[in-house]
């Protein structure tokens, strides 16, 4: 429909733009998400049953369109356990040893599981120290005990918190004296489907079930713990078949990057981020085209970053399975004030997402996301998924100590151009291309945000905001909301700068700014 038609026969034309004429170079220059709004539609459905659920690379959906940046005072491992539990998906940094990022991973892995397919196991000799160490280290002390101490070994018992609560003497008390023996243990026999260990827990109320063959031989594992998990977080996004966390790292593209890699995807790696400012080189596409061979589809690769269709069509033509699209948009980058490159984030999205779309390639919108409204938009310009930095940084899952100043609760947060960052190690020199270079030139800055509490309650403000998002618009999906972008009925207006200040707080003496409660 392009016209609007009274009662009285009277034609006027559809108000605002659709997402070509809005998103025309020549007329508009490049876009930021400040530049525009999306008109509103008509509401006839409840806000709560919007579907945020998106595909965020070829082979991976989930419930919602969030990621956490990989950096290194955003993501590690209780922020991506954080947001795969609430639904999104986090990215742990590489600015670390080869065996930190692994453990990072492995945690992220172990931390939800259908069946344990590798559980700690123990022998009987070995002593209720034993057990206090697996805790100190695993954060649990539900162990089964088999005759080799190995999976695979016959089935003599199990070891829990509850058999060592009151040991006197750990080191020398062994798990024989202890534990409770096979013979008070409920099992389940290996074959079993994940529902029926689901139910057959649920009856017993024992904290673990131990699967075994016909020989009684241990073959995997369930956790109680991991049911309730299930419970607690319905949206978690988890690997397909094995109940396990989605876990999402970045790598560079350079040779030793390929042995970091390989260590990543033997801890359980489901995504791999190629972590470069700019990403239509030569390193990327060989990187990926070592992955395809390597792994030959066991993980997706988001490669990037792009901000042109040029730079997009040579990394999916070398079997990207999404792009990540931003250069300089990031609150603590200076990339595009530094290297004069880069691009507005709103068209760089839009010109990404529109070619990407025609291989059925999903795209990441990385960088300058600073309200719930700008991760509507983002979506409605193309994008699958938003990655935030800045946004998440100050909550309590991510890397750092808070501290005070001015009597605000502050935590560092630096960009991976930051020379505060390469200080640390080598992953931003080789984002940036600059890890051999004598004098660093920065293209990233260090400072601090404002706590913003628990991603436990902080992402769920974010689904909520982005489903009355686009009940305002009249559409009851992502899907339904890109897919009316391409068909011209969702509208968009530029905003001119007075109509940017009109829309946010003003004519005010002072005011509290509660984003949730």
């Amino acid at each position: 429909m392009s016209t609007i038609t009274t009662a009285s026969g009277k034609s006027f034309p559809r108000d605002g733009l659709d997402a070509e004429q809005l998103f025309d170079s020549a007329t508009s220059g490049g876009l930021t998400y400040n530049d525009f709004l999306i008109l509103p539609g008509f509401i006839d459905f409840p806000a709560d049953i919007v579907d945020c659920s998106v595909r965020v690379t070829r082979n991976h959906e989930i419930k919602l369109p969030f990621l956490s940046s990989p950096m290194d005072t955003v993501t590690e491992a209780d922020m991506a356990i954080a947001m795969a539990l609430t639904g999104g998906l986090g990215v742990i940094h590489y600015n670390c040893t080869v065996a930190e990022q692994v453990a990072m991973v492995k945690k992220v892995k172990k931390y939800e599981n259908g069946f344990i397919s590798d559980p700690v196991t123990l022998a009987p000799s070995a002593t209720v120290a034993d057990v206090w160490a697996i805790k100190a280290k695993h954060g649990f002390s539900g162990v089964p005990v088999t005759d080799n101490g190995k999976l695979g070994g016959k089935l003599l018992g199990i070891i829990t918190s509850r058999d060592i609560q009151f040991v006197k003497d750990p080191a020398s008390t062994t798990l024989t004296e202890v534990m409770t023996p096979r013979t008070q243990l409920i099992v389940a026999n290996q074959g079993v489907s994940l529902d029926e260990a689901n139910r057959i827990l649920q009856g017993c109320k024992k904290g673990k079930l131990p699967i075994v063959d016909k020989e009684d031989r241990l073959v995997a594992l369930m956790s109680l713990a991991d049911l309730l998990k299930n419970k607690e977080y319905p949206y978690a996004s988890k690997t397909k078949g094995t109940k396990q966390l989605l876990a999402a790292a970045a790598v560079g593209t350079r040779p030793d990057d390929r042995v970091r890699l390989a260590a990543l995807v033997e801890a359980g790696l489901d995504i791999v981020v190629l972590d470069s400012s700019q990403g239509n080189s030569t390193f990327q596409i060989e990187m990926i085209k070592h992955i395809r061979e390597t792994y030959k589809g066991k993980i997706d690769v988001i490669a990037g970053n792009v901000v042109t269709m040029e730079q997009a069509k040579s990394l999916i033509e070398a079997g990207a399975d999404a792009l990540r699209v931003g250069m300089g948009s990031g609150s603590i980058c200076i990339t595009q004030e530094v290297m004069a490159v880069g691009r507005p984030q709103g068209t760089a999205v839009y010109k990404v997402a529109t070619l990407a779309r025609e291989y059925g390639i999903p795209v990441i919108a990385d960088g300058g996301i600073q309200y719930v409204g700008h991760i509507t938009k983002a979506l409605a310009l193309g994008a699958s998924a938003v990655m935030m930095g800045g946004l998440i940084a100050g909550t309590s899952e991510s890397p750092g100590e808070y501290f005070y100043h001015d009597g605000k609760r502050l935590k560092k947060y630096r960009g991976m151009g930051s020379l505060d960052a390469m200080d640390k190690g080598d992953a931003a020199g080789k984002r940036y291309f600059s890890e051999g270079d004598k004098i660093k030139v920065a293209q990233g800055v260090t400072g601090a945000v404002l706590d913003k509490g628990s991603m436990y309650k902080f992402v769920p403000y974010l689904q909520v905001g982005l489903q009355h998002g686009l009940q305002d618009i009249g559409v009851r999906s992502v899907k339904a909301m890109q897919d009316g972008v391409r068909d011209g009925s969702v509208r968009f207006e530029r905003r001119s700068a007075s109509a940017q200040l009109e829309g946010g707080v003003h004519s005010l003496y002072s005011y509290e700014k509660r984003l949730f409660s």
